[in-house]
């Protein structure tokens, strides 16, 4: 069984993060590359990470912090870039899928393999940044800490 196959047989309402993490960790870059061509698990899969994000959100941590965060996944070949806005605001989390009007804080545009190692706590977003993994745009302090608002798991 593939890495794509893994991941397309999984049933994500009862996979826990810890569990996704593990699976993340185990896939290679080529792996995951190759789950993102089929747009249709590529979409469930982007759509199931974001959807966590609310339920992950540690509000006490964020405290006041007023944010607009936008995600931009890029696509590979055919593969269209995926962009998801997270708002905390008020000790809470909101995650849009597209992009608004507004201005974001921070914007973080990164690869697919990228984007799930830093969500699953595969990866460092300082170290992506220092290895040029994840381009950001304005509050890069903002983006160094930005794992610390959620409860990520370790694989």
């Amino acid at each position: 069984m593939s890495g794509a196959d893994d991941i397309a047989s999984l049933d994500f309402a009862s996979v826990t993060p810890e569990e996704f993490a593990r699976i993340v960790k185990g896939l290679s870059t080529k792996e995951i590359n190759e789950i993102a061509q089929d747009a249709t698990l590529r979409a469930r899969v982007l759509k199931e990470v974001f959807g966590r994000m609310e339920r992950q959100f540690k509000p006490d941590v964020a405290g006041s912090l007023d944010a607009l965060i936008r995600w931009k996944v890029t696509g590979q070949g055919d593969t269209e870039d995926a962009v998801y806005e997270t708002k905390i605001a008020n000790a809470t989390c909101t995650v849009t899928e597209g992009r608004s009007n507004a201005e974001p804080r921070v914007t973080l545009v990164m690869g697919d393999a990228d984007f799930l190692k830093l969500v699953s706590g595969n990866s460092s977003p300082v170290t992506m940044f220092m290895m040029r993994k994840v381009k950001i745009a304005g509050d890069v302090a903002l983006a160094a800490g930005l794992t610390r608002y959620f409860d990520i798991p370790k694989a």
